[in-house]
């Protein structure tokens, strides 16, 4: 089914990847502050800033698939936590997490916030995240997206281990 809607994601709009659409978020409450950061020019939106340049269209229009995809996928996520019970009962802390880290609600929504802010840190680093890098890449055969893959599976995998050493 992943495969299917990657290709069909390309074949009619564009490779998957969600990492630029928080770069058209900033530039829309930058543009709220300053309504000169995203001007139309001759070729349509654009922006004096290198960092919203090539998003300056997405700016101006940010209701798109990208934005769409981003809210359906958290949307996506909440259905999936509700369907397999986790805010009924014993709350919203996995036995896993709580085996190793205690069962603290407060504490996991910070870890959880703090990992996704350096994942997002380091995806618009290199440029995108592993939805574009790895899952788009590796399905367009992309030799980059076979590297980013490999590195992140070394890291994540041994970051997983030392992290959750008790099982719940």
């Amino acid at each position: 089914m992943l495969g299917l809607v990657f290709f069909a994601a390309m074949l009619l709009v564009k490779p998957i990847g969600m990492s630029t659409e928080f770069v058209v978020f900033d530039g829309v409450i930058w543009d709220m502050i300053n309504p000169d950061i995203v001007v139309e020019g001759p070729d349509g939106p654009t922006s004096s800033n290198a960092y919203l340049n090539g998003v300056a269209k997405s700016v101006a229009n940010p209701l798109n698939y990208g934005v769409v995809f981003v809210l359906a996928t958290m949307l996506g996520a909440g259905v999936s936590a509700a369907l397999r019970g986790a805010y009924g009962g014993g709350g919203v802390v996995p036995s896993l997490w709580a085996a190793n880290f205690g069962a603290s609600a407060a504490k996991r929504f910070a870890g959880a916030f703090l990992g996704g802010f350096i994942v997002l840190y380091g995806a618009r680093l290199a440029g995108g995240c592993t939805s574009g890098h790895m899952m788009s890449g590796m399905s367009q055969t992309s030799v980059s997206g076979f590297i980013f893959a490999a590195g992140a599976f070394l890291v994540a995998i041994p970051t997983a281990m030392i992290l959750f050493k008790q099982e719940g």
